[in-house]
């Protein structure tokens, strides 16, 4: 141990006179303990909630959402894909009678080709599955209320959509059921009107279908076959599944049409990387859209949030780091003699500044330390035992939200060691400045 870190302990020790400003000293540590532990916590409720948010827009939503300004560019045949489709099984038999891989080039279960398989084709897309979007009206015995319709494939999109892997009643295969087409809602709006695997409702078409006794609305019956649970009220409230074919039915569209592909990452935070890839790879008139873009709202807001509160607790630290530079300065006034005696005997300025910004370290270092203990400790408890309770139907979970992640808890630390060492800046360059004959002049 060097002397200056000897000196600079032993001055932070209770020595008659230096009582106050030992008490100093310790409201110094525990004002910068309290501000990491409230920053600790704070930071982590935050990474909590956007990481439940996350987590909870992507079980619902694919990463990469093929669109196209062309209705028709996702037909099976279609003049706006300029690569080469596979040749049917009609025109195979034109070409050549005898070709049995010709016929095999367009599989049954492939609905959009050649642009799903271009876009499966891709390095990093795990999965891609065609789509259709629509708003309907759902009506039932209880009443009606308006309704975001998906028409999924329900054998793939069981594997790509984790809110539909989950279920906590019916399965997503159901949907291809025979007889009356299944649909699969949300828990919010099968308690809303009473649903329940088997109930019957109804979904009007805004698409209409045109009649003797002029344009009419299109009505068609639907089974409900299972019910989700995303957690989010919106999705929960307004959201509905059927297969393509039910969907294509009921809105009155083509065979194959659909309104775009859904496709899914091995790596979420590459989907604006993929995003770009797949639309040089298709080009126009086909575009992607990524999940991080389709929520940028909603991510920088919680984002502005998480800014405003680090700096507004990171000013508990600062009153703390004030603390420190008023203890010092009494310090300073009270062994000037003591100053004075150690550069008569040699001491340099620089060690004396040393001395005075190593006793301000040390507090900040036992501040820091202190306020991991108890900022982790708390946070532990609050994801153990989870006994903060949050009111339903406010957040997107019924629970506070806990994350602890590393990059925030190194930044604390360093942010609140930085602050104690600019404090420690002054008074030790007044230390630094003293004449030994001018202080000892005196004595």
């Amino acid at each position: 141990m060097g002397f200056e870190l000897f000196i600079a302990s032993r001055y932070l020790r209770s020595r008659r006179k230096q009582t106050i400003i030992s008490v100093i000293s310790l409201m110094s540590v525990l004002g910068v303990a309290i501000g990491v532990a409230a920053l600790v916590v704070v930071m982590g409720v935050y990474n909590g909630f956007t990481a439940d948010i996350r987590d909870k827009i992507l079980g619902a939503n694919a990463h990469v959402t093929v669109l196209s300004a062309d209705p028709a560019a996702f037909d099976p045949v279609s003049e706006s894909f300029d690569l080469e489709a596979p040749a049917t099984p009609e025109e195979a038999g034109s070409a050549g009678r005898g070709s049995d891989a010709s016929a095999e080039a367009v599989p049954a279960s492939s609905p959009v080709t050649p642009v799903l398989t271009e876009v499966q084709s891709v390095p990093g897309i795990k999965a891609a599955t065609p789509y259709i979007y629509t708003e309907v009206l759902l009506s039932t015995p209880r009443g009606a209320t308006g309704l975001v319709l998906r028409g999924v494939d329900p054998l793939q999109a069981g594997e790509a959509l984790q809110l539909l892997r989950d279920m906590p009643e019916g399965k997503v295969e159901d949907l291809a059921g025979e007889g009356t087409p299944g649909i699969v809602v949300g828990k919010n709006l099968a308690s809303r009107f009473g649903l329940s695997v088997g109930s019957r409702v109804n979904l009007m078409s805004p698409m209409g279908q045109r009649s003797a006794a002029g344009f009419i609305p299109k009505i068609k019956a639907f089974r409900v076959v299972g019910t989700f649970s995303s957690g989010m009220t919106d999705y929960d409230s307004r959201l509905a599944y059927v297969s393509l074919d039910a969907a294509q039915d009921l809105l009155g569209l083509p065979q194959g049409r659909v309104s775009g592909i859904e496709a899914f990452c091995d790596d979420a935070y590459q989907a604006r990387d993929l995003a770009n890839r797949i639309q040089n790879t298709l080009g126009p008139p086909f575009y992607a859209r990524n999940w991080m873009d389709m929520n940028a709202g909603l991510f920088a807001a919680l984002q502005l949030e998480r800014i405003g509160m680090f700096i507004v607790l990171a000013m508990v630290i600062l009153v703390g780091s004030f603390s420190i530079i008023t203890s010092l300065v009494m310090l300073v006034m009270e062994k000037t003699r003591d100053i004075a005696i150690l550069m008569s005997m040699g001491a340099t300025a620089g060690a004396v500044r040393r001395i005075f910004m190593l006793q301000g370290l040390i507090i900040g270092v036992v501040g820091t330390g202190i306020g991991y203990i108890m900022g982790l400790g708390l946070a532990w408890l609050l994801r153990r035992y989870q006994f903060i309770d949050l009111p339903p139907g406010v957040y997107t979970m019924d629970k506070l939200p806990m994350l602890i992640n590393v990059s925030d808890t190194v930044i604390i630390g360093v942010v609140a060691m930085i602050m104690c060492f600019l404090a420690t800046i002054y008074p030790a360059r007044q230390a630094a400045r003293l004449k030994p004959a001018e202080a000892l002049r005196y004595e």
